[in-house]
């Protein structure tokens, strides 16, 4: 019996590992972090940049740099202003994101972390798409595989 316990432990335990040795990732960390990212990008950058961008947009108009809409009135502008600074500042937390997911260590099949393999950060969008590139790293085992043979002495002669 105890034999039994032993082997579904170490069965269990190399169950967690990923095919890169690595730790297994488990779908309610990346929840956590998903969470956090979303809550924390919200309350400390698009919340933020929202109301500053309404607040500028408003002193404009309020010193009569830029008109209010005769049928309107400012409301407009002030909309388009807070809807852009919601995005920008969603997008401003990107990279903070990124580095907690890195943090995480690498999921399978990527080389940044969850959410954020192949084709993200300007390399196209993935296998498959139009204009994928790739990762242009190759790492030092990978040139020396690539790398021609040199020619022989009797292939030279």
């Amino acid at each position: 019996m105890s034999s039994e316990a032993g082997e579904s432990a170490a069965t269990a335990q190399a169950d967690r590992k990923s095919h890169h040795g690595e730790r297994h990732l488990h779908r309610e960390d990346i929840r956590q972090i998903w969470r956090e990212c979303q809550k924390e990008s919200f309350w400390y950058r698009a919340l933020p940049a929202s109301l500053g961008s309404m607040a500028v947009t408003g002193g404009l108009l309020y010193q009569g740099i830029w008109n209010a809409s005769k049928r309107f009135g400012p409301f407009p502008k002030l909309a388009v202003a807070g809807i852009l600074g919601y995005a920008v500042g969603k997008a401003s937390y990107v990279g903070t994101c990124r580095e907690k997911f890195q943090r995480l260590g690498p999921f399978p099949g990527s080389e940044d972390g969850p959410g954020f393999g192949p084709g993200f950060g300007g390399r196209g969008f993935g296998p498959g798409w139009p204009g994928h590139r790739g990762c242009p790293h190759v790492c030092e085992e990978c040139k020396k595989k690539e790398a021609p043979s040199p020619p022989t002495e009797t292939a030279q002669s």
